[in-house]
């Protein structure tokens, strides 16, 4: 059993942050990342441009450098790999945590590969991993998918795209460009206000001028192999499907996080509990660090707004080690 401070649980930004702080404090640690390294980031949609400025998505002050004021997906890969190759930082890759155990005052954490012992857990898994689920019949259909990757793919495809936020219209607007004929279905009464300022001229003037069609108020009823069924204000469509792309959103392994001990609020928001000036939770030794604070309000953390977690963290820790000493 590897024995560290700090076992730091995901390999995205905040997690690679976090590890840069611990390397700096002097601290033993390990990242784990069950996927390559910014393993969400990897699995975003390849000509993806963030909302964010590059400035913005730097962390522990290294420049990022991009094109445009706004990187794009590419970019932020080539730069949070540099900073991980560079920095050397102890990252462990394609290795996923199955159980993290707490015993006396350390944490037994067990993976697919290995076994490691850790008197702290940081848990900055992010969110990416689990779709927001429609529930409709026909939704386990090979061409349904809940990630989008690639516009050629649509090409000449009757697509539908479910959803309304920056996701789910830039699929929109991609596929309809490469030859897609695309359907939106939108459970609200409008296109997102939360849709990148750059874009959301775009996709309105597209359904305005009929390129796109777009349901309002509406939901999915059945999706079968050759047609989706709506239910608008209007009544029922049936409308002829080749693919469907339901780009409803995210959530965090709120069973891990349960699993783990942490307290979640009652409500649809499924808050974690954790003091917000440690970002320690309710488990004694046990942190947690970026989107994931956020429960189901995945809009309200960010990487530009929860870089500063790391430092946060680390100088917690230290301060919990310099006690513990003095204590014995």
């Amino acid at each position: 059993m590897q024995d560290f401070d700090v076992v730091i649980i995901g390999g995205g930004p905040i997690g690679i942050a976090c590890g840069l702080e611990a390397k700096k404090q002097g601290l033993t640690y390990v990242i784990i990342e069950k996927g390559p390294i910014v393993n969400s980031l990897f699995n975003y949609p390849i000509n993806m441009q963030f909302f964010s400025s590059s400035e913005k998505l730097e962390i522990d002050d290294i420049p990022f450098i991009s094109k445009e004021a706004k990187p794009k997906r590419n970019e932020a890969l080539e730069y949070y790999r540099r900073i991980v190759t560079s920095n050397q930082l102890n990252i462990h890759l394609f290795e996923k945590v199955l159980d993290v155990e707490q015993k006396a005052a350390s944490f037994n954490i067990k993976t697919d590969k290995d076994t490691y012992k850790a008197k702290y857990v940081i848990v900055a898994t992010g969110f990416y991993d689990l779709p927001n689920k429609i529930h409709v019949p026909g939704e386990d259909l090979p061409k349904v998918s809940h990630y989008y990757k690639d516009p050629h793919f649509y090409a000449s495809q009757k697509l539908a795209v479910v959803g309304a936020s920056n996701s789910a219209i830039d699929a929109a607007l991609e596929c309809w460009r490469k030859g897609a004929e695309v359907t939106l279905i939108i459970r609200g009464p409008e296109v997102g206000q939360r849709v990148k300022y750059w874009v959301r001229p775009d996709i309105v003037n597209r359904i305005e001028e009929g390129s796109i069609k777009a349901y309002y108020k509406a939901t999915v009823k059945e999706i079968t192999e050759s047609e989706i069924i709506v239910n608008t204000p209007q009544g029922e469509v049936t409308l002829a499907n080749d693919f469907v792309l339901a780009l409803t959103g995210y959530m965090p392994n709120f069973d891990f996080l349960e699993k783990l001990g942490i307290q979640l609020s009652e409500d649809g928001k499924r808050l974690p509990t954790y003091d917000p000036e440690t970002m320690e939770t309710n488990v004694p030794g046990l942190f947690l660090a970026g989107v994931i604070c956020g429960g189901m309000e995945t809009h309200k953390w960010f990487i530009e707004n929860s870089r500063i977690h790391a430092p946060i963290i680390m100088k917690a820790i230290k301060q919990k080690m310099a006690l513990e000493d003095k204590a014995s």
